[in-house]
């Protein structure tokens, strides 16, 4: 997935929970939580749930 699907894929997500709650934002407000989602993608994050790194497999465990 590239980078304008990703985008695409939480404006989506923006737009869905908005309209589950109820509330109304323009098309920019969608976006800019979209392009914030992105943002947030990038960074790492040092504590909670986010923070833990996914265990990597030895040579030994790695599949062919």
């Amino acid at each position: 997935m590239n980078e304008q699907d990703l985008r695409d894929c939480f404006a989506m997500f923006a737009m869905c929970g908005a309209i589950m709650r109820g509330e109304s934002w323009t098309p920019k407000q969608i976006w800019n939580v979209a392009d914030d989602m992105i943002e947030a993608r990038s960074k790492t994050p040092d504590i909670g749930i986010t923070a833990v790194k996914p265990k990597r497999r030895s040579k030994d465990e790695e599949v062919n």
